[in-house]
Order: structure tokens, then C-alpha cells, then sequence
């Protein structure tokens, strides 16, 4: 009953293969994932995605293959509640204690708890906070959402609350996902591991189970290996524009700082207003009395670090152009200058930019960036351009 499923999994660019889409059908037999739609999503994923940037197409095609759940009615859902009474019987037996099933017989049973549900479900119209229609929240009600009774039919709750019910009905909706829009910083993370050159100079007991196993299978005894530490050791310098017009980039900049933060041992950060001047911070208060002159990290960062950008490119030609153009004080040499400065001496560099690639050709400054980095040097803030951000500083 999953083969379109597991269809759907290989054109839409998940490489399965069939002995995991086996393993798959051998969990669902042994009951990991029997009513619960999110246990569901989540066992098929653990069996049949082993790469992270796999995660978005599978969820393609789940949303694919699993579409239209949400559009069952309520006359359906009323046609689904006729279950056969011995399945009942069982399921009372696997959930309830003796005195609930006690309490539930008292009020007539399932037949009874079953028949007045299919009347409450007919009666309703709209919700009715309070009314006497609405299948009811919280409280002690054995229906609706959030109760607490323990023969309770659940209905539109959220997420579970006192784990009391003999059934539920819920809508899950999975969004359809893409690598073209920011998914926070575990995607980005994703996408910076290109960027690694490993390098064992770490503490020298770190195990390593690749060298165990082989050892073992060799010698027909556990023979633990061990091995220096492995660190990235990629040199990574951050320059972040924190104009005006990055006010609503916030996010997902600090989405990109702390991924980045995470991934790179090697890792400085500085700040600049809009161009690259004679001053860039590293705090970003931008106190003119606490500023680092660019000299300073010219001289002092070598061309082994790899430079990155962050900005949106967007000022007025002046600033880059000109002297005497920066809005924020008299700069004695045009932005250009210091770029070109700045690509000179860290050959391995890159601007990522937050606005959609599509509005890049409607803003000059932004042009005239891409002209001095060079047109495949400047990439969006998606997953894909990070991706083929990294792939560009890796070469």
C-alpha cells in the first residue's frame, strides 16, 4: 500500500533504496507507527533519508503522495466512525484499566459513546465557544480537544495533553518545502559543511570506530582504536553590514552567525556601515572611539582565510564611488578602494546577499558590488546559494 509513496520518494530525488523501503514495511508490521501521523512521518523518514539535504524533497513527496487528508468532511469522518465492535472491544482492553472501562460501561458503552458523538457531530454548525452545539473543549467532556475524561474522543487538538483517549481524530499538515527560502540554522549548517579542510590536531584519544571495526573483524577480538582529534581547521573572516537597510535581514543574518559560529573553529567577525572603509567594529554599538582600522586586519588576517560578506548591497553609488561618499562620516578613500583592498589580499572571497537574487538588477549600488566581486562571487542567502557559495571557496 506504500509503493506510490515509495515512488514518489524516487522521482522526487530521494535515493532510496529497496532494502530500506523493506525496512520500512518491516517497522510498520511490528506497530512503531500505527495511529499516530507524526510517528508515521517521522519512522519513515529515520528509515529512508540518510542526508540531511535530503529532508526537504522527502517531505515533498510525502506532502505529494499524503495529500487531501485535510479535505476529509465531517459526513466522512461519520462513515468512518462505524467501526466493528469487537476492534472497539480490543482497543478498550489495550488503553483502558478495569475502572475506566467500568466508568465508560456505566454510561452505555462504546455503542452509547459512539451514538452520541455521530449526534453531537451532526448538531454542530460552527464552533460555540461555551454553547451547547460545539463538541466540547477541555474540561470533562468526552469529547472535543484538551479533556480529560478518560473515555475521551479527541478532536482538533493541538498536541497531546494527559495521554486519556480512545481515539482521535487530528489534521497534520505538512508545508511543502524548498531549498529557494531560509529554513534556520541547521540547514545553514548543512550547507557550510563544503566549506571544511580537516586537519588531526586535537587530543589524541578520540575514538575511532571505522579503525575499531576493522581492527576487530581482523584479529577476532575487540581491539579499540584511537586517533588525534579531527578539527576544521578553515580560517573564516565575517564582515557584516549593519546599514539601515539590513533592518529586516536580522534574522536570518543571526540564523547564518550562529551556524557559522558552530561549524568554524576559526572564525572572526567584524561590522561595517553599508561600504567597506578605513574602520569596521567589532562591536556593534560602533563606538568612532573603539573602531579597528581596516589596515590593522589586512596586515593581521593572511590570505589563507577565507573572507565572506554579508550584506545587501544597497546604498547610494556615491559610497562606493566616491570620497567624501559614506553617509556616516568624510571618508578620505572610496569604498571601491577597500574592497578591491580587501579581495586582494583574501583571494578566497565571497558576498552573500539577502535580498532576493531577482531584485539585484534594480539597484545600481548592487550592480556595481557584483561588477568588483565578480557576478558568480555573490550568492543569495538560500540553501542553495549558500551551497554554491561554499563550493565557489572551496576551489
Amino acid at each position: 500500500m506504500f509503493l506510490p509513496f515509495f515512488d514518489n520518494l524516487r522521482k522526487g530525488g530521494v535515493p532510496v533504496s529497496l532494502r530500506e523501503y523493506l525496512s520500512f514495511l518491516e517497522a510498520m508490521g511490528t506497530g512503531l507507527a500505527t495511529y499516530d501521523t507524526e510517528a508515521f512521518y517521522y519512522l519513515a523518514r529515520a528509515v529512508m533519508v540518510k542526508d540531511e539535504r535530503n529532508i526537504d524533497k522527502f517531505d515533498r513527496a510525502f506532502a505529494a503522495t499524503f495529500s487531501g487528508l485535510e479535505k476529509i468532511t465531517a459526513e466522512q469522518v461519520l462513515e468512518a466512525i462505524d467501526l466493528p465492535r469487537d476492534w472497539l472491544e480490543k482497543l478498550a482492553e489495550k488503553h483502558l484499566s478495569e475502572e475506566e472501562k467500568a466508568q465508560i460501561e456505566a454510561l452505555g458503552g462504546f455503542d452509547k459513546l459512539m451514538e452520541t458523538l455521530r449526534q453531537r457531530l451532526a448538531e454542530q454548525k460552527g464552533r460555540h465557544q461555551g454553547g451547547s452545539k460545539w463538541v466540547g473543549t477541555a474540561g470533562t467532556s468526552p469529547f472535543g480537544a484538551y479533556g480529560y475524561n478518560p473515555e475521551g474522543v479527541r478532536i482538533g487538538q493541538h498536541e497531546s495533553r494527559h495521554q486519556r483517549a480512545v481515539k482521535v481524530w487530528d489534521k497534520r499538515e505538512f508545508r511543502n518545502l524548498d531549498d529557494t527560502i531560509e529554513l534556520g540554522t541547521r540547514n545553514i549548517k548543512v550547507a557550510l559543511k563544503r566549506l571544511r579542510r580537516w586537519a588531526r590536531d586535537g587530543a589524541t584519544d578520540e575514538l575511532d570506530l571505522d579503525g575499531t571495526i576493522r581492527a576487530t573483524a581482523e584479529h577476532g577480538y575487540l581491539d579499540v582504536q584511537t586517533r588525534p582529534e579531527r578539527r576544521n581547521a578553515v580560517k573564516v573572516l565575517l564582515f557584516f553590514d549593519v546599514g539601515g537597510s539590513m533592518d529586516p535581514h536580522v534574522r536570518v543574518v543571526e540564523e547564518l552567525f550562529s551556524a557559522a559560529r558552530a561549524e568554524f573553529k576559526h572564525l572572526e567577525h567584524f561590522y561595517f556601515h553599508n561600504c567597506l572603509y578605513e574602520g569596521i567594529w567589532r562591536d556593534n554599538a560602533r563606538r568612532w572611539n573603539a573602531q579597528t582600522p581596516t589596515w590593522e586586519v589586512l596586515r593581521t588576517y593572511g590570505p589563507d582565510y577565507k573572507c565572506i560578506f554579508v550584506g545587501d548591497a544597497s546604498m547610494s553609488p556615491y559610497e562606493i564611488a566616491f570620497a567624501g561618499g559614506a553617509n556616516e562620516h568624510w571618508n578620505e578613500e572610496a569604498g571601491e578602494v577597500w574592497l578591491r583592498r580587501a579581495f586582494d589580499q583574501w583571494p578566497a572571497h565571497l558576498w552573500i546577499n539577502p535580498t532576493p537574487e531577482r531584485m539585484w538588477g534594480y539597484t545600481q549600488s548592487t550592480k556595481m558590488i557584483q561588477q568588483l566581486i565578480g557576478p558568480e562571487r555573490m550568492v543569495p542567502m538560500t540553501l542553495e546559494g549558500i551551497d554554491r557559495g561554499m563550493r565557489t571557496l572551496s576551489r
